[in-house]
């Protein structure tokens, strides 16, 4: 329904954006919860698992490097059983989109504008993204690749402005939690950065011309994109400490504030928020288009975009009642939403990998 092709530094950058997206702003607090000190350690490990998780999705897209994921779920599972496997997938990306927006709203309502109603911010921001959506794609891209270079210039800013405020004390003793709440901070990481990566199989690598050098460029962005969080969660420890990174829901924020240079370079916050804002655009964005092409594959319609417009306000409206409020936020997130991503993220691949390596089989048979 799109005939277009990006380029592998496009899709390099998309998906980079896409792992930092949330994950700069709300991924310290979560890791020094379960990691304490050590936090930085699981961000790391946490950055392994994505890779793993990278290679899974590449031999996905090995099976039907012609096809995104909505179109071989028919033709793996048939027509009825492939639809409601895309009905559950094309429903995460839209919890996905949804939930992005509650934390964007959220976040400018509590953190930058506390005047503002969210409802105003959700709009406006969601009016934003459904403009994107409905340029397609290659608009989504291109503007991402504008919009990329400011984002690595605002995080180069913000670490060195942070290097004289890193107290070495703040990370030990290390090593000293066991590898229980390492592993569980790890897959924290895995659930928020790589395991929705699978909304990009509606992009990846169907709209990539040269198929295995998409996959190498997926998994160097994937771990240029966890360097990012690595160093976000280093310095949260390393200069507010973990009481004060635990207790804050947007510690990333807080440590911009730190930023005092000769009383004449200070309040500077304002650049996390600008990296989170570009970042979550495009992860909202990403979300919206796979749920909008995904149900428009699935209901048998040729332009997805007379779609976007009343899908988009239905985005918006579910974007406000999605979490209740911030302490049912807090508990769905931190019990919830990890079982939740791995059924759709990691096991659904593994059906696929495993109905494919059946299937495909049969079908060379029979072609012989």
């Amino acid at each position: 329904m799109e005939d277009i092709k990006i380029s592998m530094s496009q899709f390099t950058v998309l998906v980079m954006i896409f792992t930092i997206g949330t994950t700069i702003l709300v991924i310290p607090s979560g890791l020094a919860v379960d990691a304490k000190q050590d936090a930085w350690l699981a961000a790391i490990i946490g950055v392994g698992l994505n890779l793993l998780v990278v290679c899974l999705y590449n031999r996905v897209g090995d099976y039907f490097p012609n096809m995104n994921l909505t179109k071989y779920n028919e033709i793996l599972f048939g027509k009825w059983l492939g639809k409601l496997l895309s009905l559950v997938f094309i429903f995460f990306a839209f919890v996905g989109a949804t939930t992005v927006l509650f934390y964007m709203g959220n976040f400018v309502n509590t953190q930058v504008m506390p005047d503002t109603p969210i409802q105003a911010l959700n709009l406006i921001f969601g009016i934003v993204v459904v403009m994107g959506v409905r340029l397609g794609l290659e608009a989504i891209v291109r503007a991402a690749e504008i919009f990329f270079p400011w984002i690595v210039l605002l995080f180069i800013i913000l670490v060195v402005c942070l290097v004289p405020e890193i107290k070495f004390e703040m990370l030990q003793p290390m090593f000293t939690i066991g590898y229980k709440p390492l592993i569980k901070a790890a897959l924290s990481v895995a659930g928020t950065s790589s395991l929705p990566f699978i909304v990009l199989l509606m992009v990846f690598p169907v709209h990539l011309n040269q198929h295995q050098k998409a996959k190498k460029a997926f998994l160097i962005a994937t771990l240029l994109g966890g360097l990012f969080f690595v160093m976000i969660t280093f310095l949260c420890i390393s200069v507010l400490g973990t009481k004060l990174t635990e207790g804050h829901m947007f510690p990333s924020y807080v440590l911009a504030k730190q930023i005092n240079i000769g009383n004449l370079l200070e309040r500077v916050e304002i650049l996390i928020a600008g990296i989170w804002f570009l970042t979550v655009y495009f992860k909202t964005t990403l979300y919206f288009y796979a749920f909008v092409m995904g149900l428009a594959q699935i209901l048998n319609i040729k332009d997805y975009r007379p779609l976007v417009l009343p899908l988009g306000m239905i985005l918006v409206v579910y974007s406000l009642v999605v979490y209740p409020n911030v302490a049912y936020m807090a508990e769905f997130d931190s019990k919830s939403y990890i079982p939740y991503v791995i059924t759709i993220g990691l096991v659904y691949p593994l059906l696929i990998l495993g109905v494919g390596a059946v299937r495909k089989p049969m079908s060379t048979n029979k072609n012989a």
